[in-house]
């Protein structure tokens, strides 16, 4: 039997709500997952318990052999594995894939002012497989021979904090830190950065930094940087002064560094991605409102646009919990224009220009890592989809790309988070818990980019049509 003598005086009450957490007291969903997608999801009352809704997908890493099931007509591979928590990709033009390797940095003020509830969630996230320490770096994945797995492995960058998003603009690799937005320079085929990091400008970070992650991407000119900065709270529970430029999407010009807020009232953006001229952004949507609120979404982003966030959720519908209330900036609070289900955590979002997967999946689409849910009974997300586009916005119910990340048992065998299209148009995959970098392409036709590259990660020159045999390895390939 436990002796309980030496425990401190908050362990007892720990224990004790951490079980009431753990066993997911609160409510249950009355709507089916698949009811809170498409352009006008069904919002129901909010529900509000005493203790909030919290089902955790305990993390029980892939087994040797094991797979996801992707879509009929795909097949997925393991392209890398035995990483250290990768979330986030980028593929360099001469095929190369980027691997920022990161997690949460320290946050004190954080455990503080949650207190009781902040202890419990971080044995929530350790138990979900999101509370290892941070490895700090960017890691390069080289697949010279293309047979759809890397077989160099190899740190680029180290020593970072908490690093996330990447871009490639005219010779200079930016990286968002959880605190800073940096860059060093890049030369094609390189495996390690051959320069000094160089700071570009601050992004707020600070010792509470809830949502910590900052996403990046260049606009089409290369000219302004897009950085993606969430909120420091659920729903500004802490008081507005913790929230001063966040729950938004910055602006920078990239020879200068001078910044400004793009847009806000955006809980807590993370991927972004161009259809056409149009910047499009995954946005997590608040929780404690019960299982069937709010519908995480995705959404062109309008300069100057205001979303709602704290005042209002999905447009104009009032959340009553931040005080004093805004009717003024919920009056002009802007509707998404697509969601993406309840707490499903849409955290990864890639364009689907350029990709091979055939059948459904065409190039005017999205693409979407969906991470899952903990503030959900039963669980939602914990996969990638596909959200078709037509005439450049949304137009029909998602497809379903890469599944199975959960087990029979309610276990996380992975947690998808960033995706992104490489160079022969197969879709990257980002698995957190799985530690992998999960590979899904095309198996109706043979498309030319799917020959080898050359040496040193360069793309072929012009050849001979040839026929190739199918890719040794585990392979996952869904039933016709």
């Amino acid at each position: 039997m436990t002796n309980l003598a030496h425990l401190h005086r908050w362990h007892l009450p720990l224990i004790a709500l951490t079980a009431l957490l753990l066993g997911a007291c609160g409510e249950s969903a009355k709507l089916k997952a698949d009811t809170g997608y498409g352009i006008d999801p069904p919002l129901p009352e909010p529900v509000r318990t005493v203790i909030p809704t919290v089902k955790v997908a305990p993390a029980q890493p892939w087994k040797e052999g094991q797979l996801p099931t992707a879509a009929e007509g795909t097949t997925v591979r393991q392209f890398a594995g035995g990483l250290d928590h990768p979330r986030w990709i980028y593929v360099l033009p001469n095929g190369d894939v980027l691997v920022a390797e990161t997690n949460a940095p320290k946050r004190p003020l954080r455990d503080e002012l949650l207190g009781l509830k902040g202890k419990v969630m971080g044995f929530v996230m350790k138990r979900a497989g999101a509370a290892t320490p941070s490895a700090n770096r960017i890691t390069l994945l080289r697949d010279a021979d293309g047979d759809g797995v890397a077989e160099l492995k190899t740190v680029f960058l180290d020593n970072l904090n908490s690093p996330f998003g990447m871009a490639l603009v005219e010779g200079e690799l930016f990286i968002a830190n959880t605190d800073a937005l940096v860059k060093v320079p890049y030369q094609e085929g390189d495996t390690k950065a051959s320069g000094p990091v160089t700071s570009v400008a601050e992004l707020p970070g600070g010792p509470l930094n809830h949502h910590w992650t900052k996403g990046l991407v260049a606009s089409p000119d290369g000219a302004r940087l897009y950085v993606s900065v969430g909120s420091n709270s659920n729903v500004a529970e802490h008081g507005m002064q913790h929230e001063e430029g966040r729950a938004a999407i910055w602006e920078f010009d990239r020879t200068t560094g001078r910044g400004r807020i793009f847009a806000s009232g955006i809980r807590n953006p993370v991927g972004m991605a161009w259809q056409g001229d149009t910047l499009w952004t995954s946005v997590n949507e608040r929780d404690e409102l019960g299982s069937d609120l709010v519908p995480d979404y995705m959404t062109s982003v309008r300069d100057g646009g205001f979303y709602g966030w704290p005042y209002s959720y999905y447009g104009q519908k009032v959340d009553t919990r931040p005080q004093p209330p805004r009717p003024d900036l919920v009056a002009t609070a802007i509707k998404p224009d697509y969601a993406l289900g309840n707490h499903t955590s849409s955290l990864g979002l890639a364009s689907a220009q350029g990709n091979a997967l055939g059948g459904p999946f065409a190039e005017s689409g999205m693409f979407v890592g969906q991470h899952g849910s903990w503030n959900r009974n039963p669980p939602s997300g914990y996969k990638v989809i596909y959200v078709p586009f037509d005439d450049a916005q949304p137009s029909g119910p998602p497809i379903d790309v890469l599944t199975g990340f959960l087990d029979a048992d309610g276990n996380a065998r992975g947690r998808p988070v960033g995706v992104a299209i490489d160079t022969k148009g197969a879709l990257l995959v980002a698995d957190d818990v799985g530690n992998v970098i999960w590979r899904v392409e095309g198996t109706d036709k043979l498309a030319l980019r799917d020959l080898a590259p050359q040496a040193g990660g360069g793309l072929p020159a012009p050849f001979e049509p040839v026929v190739l045999s199918l890719p040794l390895g585990p392979v996952s390939k869904a039933p016709r």
